[in-house]
């Protein structure tokens, strides 16, 4: 179907279920290559990555609530790529968990509910690559053709537990969530995990060869990790942090034109004065005082009852995090919470 042909349908239907597919395993910077639609009468796959006006199709779906799976990354991509954030979503895993199901990836809450076996073969492909096989064809109408009948069970099971405006508040936290363009701290984004044990000279090196990789991946479309991975940029920066000999740890698989532009970019950290060279970021302890541990124990064991009195996991309720800045200030922080977090947390 013709997308013009498809917005009447989307603006009748009584529900729309949604999901994206990205190339983020296999391009850089990823983007949105599918949008899968299911209606009451058809299963239709959308290619954002035609010469197509989407403007009118976001338009469309904005009136009306989206059923999703584990929407997090989807809203994310949507946001960032489209400009879409929708009105309101049913997100079944999010349902799901708050009925206390542990494994609730898609493939099994359809089993579970449906009795329905899905195959995820396709899972990891390319959806760049067009045209799709008819397996992957089968696999993205398969995302969202079930949703509306999960959908439904999961509905009644909330209602049932008196759990649906959790679900709601929840649901349009995450809308709210997604919806949130966060500055880049620049000086934390090339920090890498072990980055904590370099020297200062190493760390303005980690600096330079982190940016050179990531210029390297967008010139070759693919993630940084596929250009050389987190653990090797440390173990470079820390070779050349301690004059120690870098070559040895170059890929040879490296083409002449890419361990050049390594090898500048390690001489252009190496040459940063030692006063411009980054400051170890030290980690800072939160002290905590007599008073404020008893009430964070008290609230984690009010939280973990009252979670498994729910059967829920208890994070969905707060996280420990949370629940520490709760018990330094709780007037400070309580706004924080979800109306349905804060009840039971009282």
């Amino acid at each position: 179907m013709k997308l013009a042909a498809l917005l009447g349908p989307i603006g009748e239907a009584p529900w729309i279920a949604l999901d994206t597919e990205a190339d983020s395993l296999h391009a850089y910077p990823e983007k949105v290559c599918l949008i899968q639609i299911s209606l009451p009468e058809t299963d239709e796959l959308i290619d954002p990555l035609s010469a197509i006006d989407l403007g009118p199709l976001f338009k469309a779906l904005g009136n009306h609530e989206l059923i999703m799976h584990g929407a997090d990354y989807d809203l994310r991509l949507l946001r960032k790529h489209h400009d879409f954030a929708p009105r309101a979503i049913f997100d079944t895993m999010l349902a799901s968990r708050l009925m206390g199901v542990m494994q609730f990836g898609l493939t099994k809450l359809v089993n579970q509910y449906l009795g329905v076996t899905l195959d995820k073969g396709s899972q990891k492909a390319d959806w760049a690559r067009w045209p799709l096989t008819e397996r992957m064809e089968a696999y993205a109408r398969n995302d969202t053709h079930h949703l509306k009948p999960l959908a439904d069970k999961l509905t009644a099971e909330l209602e049932g537990k008196g759990r649906l405006a959790w679900h709601q508040e929840s649901c349009a936290r995450l809308i709210r969530d997604c919806s949130e363009t966060k500055p880049q701290n620049l000086d934390l984004v090339w920090r890498l995990k072990g980055s904590h044990r370099l020297t200062r000279a190493g760390l303005a090196v980690l600096r330079e060869i982190w940016h050179w990789r990531e210029l390297e991946a967008i010139e070759a479309n693919k993630p940084p990790y596929f250009i050389l991975q987190h653990e090797a940029l440390v173990e470079l920066a820390s070779a050349a942090g301690a004059g120690r000999a870098v070559d040895p740890l170059i890929p040879v698989r490296f083409s002449r034109h890419r361990r050049e532009r390594l090898t500048a970019a390690i001489r252009q950290g190496l040459a940063v004065p030692a006063q411009k060279r980054p400051e170890p970021v030290r980690q800072v302890f939160r002290r905590i005082n007599d008073a404020t541990k008893r009430r964070l124990a008290e609230l984690q064991t009010r939280r973990d009852a009252r979670a498994a009195e729910l059967g829920i996991d208890p994070t969905l309720i707060a996280s420990r995090a949370v629940l520490l800045d709760l018990a330094e200030d709780w007037n400070a922080h309580e706004a924080e919470l979800m109306n349905w977090q804060r009840d039971l947390l009282k």
